[in-house]
Formats: C-alpha cells, sequence, structure tokens
C-alpha cells in the first residue's frame, strides 16, 4: 500500500501503532486519539512512533463522541481501533463506559465519512473474535458459528450493528472480527513475564482455544481487502491454527527456555484476576475461530501456525 491517506481511530494502542510503522513511511497516516502518549494502554509505555522517525505520521486529540471532519482531504482508509480496554471489572460504571467508547466513536466517524467531500474508499472496524460461543468441540466461523452470551459478546453485538447501521454509500464497510492480536509488545509482554517467573503452566483446564492472529497478518488483511472492491461485510480475522492454552503455554515455556511452568487453577485465577481489577473471561474463554470467508478470497496468513509466529516475535 502506497501514496494513500489512512486514519486510524484509537491508533496508539499496539494494533494501531504496529499498522502505522507498517504503512507509515510510504503512506500519510492521520492518527486520532484521546491520548498523547502510550503509557496507558497495550503498548506498555512504548513512546508513538512520530514524524522524526521518518513516519509520516500526524496525531489528532479526538474524544472520540464528536464528529472528526477531514476539511475537505482525500481519504483512503479508515480504520476504527477506538474503544475503551476490557481489561478491568465489568462493573456498571466500566460497563456502560465500553459501551459507549465504541458506538459513540462509531457513530461520529459514520458522520465523518458523510461529511466527506471525498468519502474514503473503505472503512474497517477492528471488532472482536470474542462475539462467538465458548468453543472447545469445533471451530466457529462465519457461516455457522453461534454467537455467544455475557456482557463481552454484548459489546461486539451492539458495536457491530452500530457499524453497519451506518450509512455510507459510497464507502464500503468491513468489520473485522479479530482474534488476539501477537508481535513485539501487547499481551506477549505479560505472558512472557509469567514464562520467565516459571508461572507459564496451562491456566483453568488449559483445553479452551487460543485464537490468535500476527500483527503483520493484520496489515495484510487489511490492504488484500482493500484492494477487491467487491468484498465487504464481517470476516474472522483469526490464524487457522488455533491451539489449546496448554500448548500455547508450552510453546511459551520452550521458547523461553523454562523448563518449569507452574499452572494456575480457575479459582487461583479468579482470585487473581480479583485482585488485578480484571475478569477471567480473558483467560478462561475458549476462542476458537476459523476465517472462513477471508480464506475463500485467496488470502493466506503469513503466520499460519502459532510456533513459527511466537519465534519470530521472541527471536529465539
Amino acid at each position: 500500500m502506497k501514496n494513500k491517506t489512512i486514519i486510524l481511530a484509537g491508533g496508539t494502542g499496539f494494533i494501531g501503532q504496529a499498522l502505522a510503522a507498517r504503512w507509515g513511511r510510504d503512506n500519510r497516516i492521520i492518527i486520532l486519539s484521546r491520548q498523547d502518549s502510550g503509557a496507558a494502554n497495550n503498548t506498555y509505555g512504548r513512546k508513538p512512533l512520530t514524524a522524526q522517525e521518518g513516519y509520516s505520521i500526524s496525531y489528532r486529540h479526538w474524544d472520540g463522541r464528536h464528529v472528526e471532519e477531514w476539511a475537505g482531504e482525500s481519504v483512503d482508509l479508515v480504520v476504527n481501533l477506538a474503544g475503551r480496554s476490557v481489561n478491568c471489572r465489568y462493573t456498571a460504571r466500566n460497563r456502560r463506559a465500553i459501551f459507549d467508547s465504541r458506538t459513540d466513536s462509531t457513530q461520529a466517524i459514520g458522520e465523518a465519512i458523510r461529511r466527506s467531500v471525498v468519502p474514503p474508499k473503505l472503512w474497517i472496524n477492528i471488532t472482536s473474535a470474542t462475539i462467538y460461543r465458548h468453543a472447545e468441540d469445533r471451530p466457529q466461523d462465519e457461516y455457522t458459528g453461534e454467537i455467544g452470551e455475557g456482557f463481552s459478546v454484548e459489546v461486539c453485538k451492539r458495536w457491530e450493528s452500530c457499524f453497519f447501521s451506518q450509512r455510507t454509500p459510497f464507502t464500503r464497510k468491513i468489520a473485522l472480527r479479530t482474534a488476539i492480536a501477537l508481535g513485539d509488545g501487547g499481551v506477549m509482554v505479560p505472558y512472557l513475564r509469567l514464562a520467565r517467573f516459571g508461572l507459564g503452566g496451562r491456566q483453568g483446564n488449559g483445553r479452551q482455544r487460543f485464537s490468535w492472529v500476527h500483527v503483520e497478518d493484520i496489515a495484510g488483511a487489511i490492504e488484500w481487502l482493500f484492494d477487491r472492491p467487491a468484498l465487504e461485510g464481517v470476516y474472522n480475522l483469526s490464524a487457522p491454527d488455533a491451539e489449546t492454552n496448554t500448548r500455547f503455554m508450552e510453546l511459551l515455556r520452550r521458547l523461553t527456555h523454562t523448563p518449569m511452568g507452574l499452572p494456575a487453577p480457575a479459582w487461583f485465577l479468579r482470585l487473581a484476576a480479583w485482585v488485578a481489577g480484571t475478569e477471567t473471561e480473558l483467560l478462561l474463554k475458549s476462542r476458537w475461530v476459523a476465517p472462513a470467508r477471508l480464506l475463500e478470497t485467496g488470502f493466506r496468513f503469513r503466520y499460519e501456525r502459532l510456533d513459527a509466529a511466537l519465534q519470530e516475535i521472541i527471536k529465539t
């Protein structure tokens, strides 16, 4: 992808910064964000990429609710990553903030597109593969996958409903139901800490599936979809190789040369989650997601297997 103007809404997080790094030297990147620093999100304190580092990147403060007008600029692609983190206790206040941060930002982007002199060709919402049920029996694809129940599923449903209700007749819309993103940073930071401190055993019974996608394949899939104007709707974005939690933790121990990993039973995780102010669902839900529609288009993942992806990230 070259010579495009790309808006990354909520682009100071792990995925947004990875996309900016890939596209920022050959394209013009505009990042909309409530914050100017990555310290409070899943970049774990890494400073955002800047123009001084050779990237064509600019940052604009955005509250995620009011319309962001692009002053007549010709925008080619909008990727919406905005939304309050679900890594918290699901109190009434947090639930409301999680819902509102997603629907408000989606509505604002829709209105901005409608006001644009030259609407973007494609609008992608990075939604979540957690919309499917807890599945240990079979993978969930876009055709036969079963929508689950619970708060996180309701977040996804309301988010997608808001997205597809936006009237943008000249802009394609794609919801990417994205699995856990792996790369240098993000969730790999706490997982590697657990492994290196000897706490990298299975979590719960270890049978829950770990659906994932390498950040390079997130960027690759977006580029692929951008170049194919007939494609729209819902796509799962998850590597075909969804291992169990037991296997995932085994690979982490092997690649970090850690011989021992204490398991964490469900009761312990519930206690630890309460102390840490989060929910065990993030660790114990079995996310077994298959990218049927994406594969049907001819897209091929650069990182299809978990062991290869982890080896590249850890660089052993």
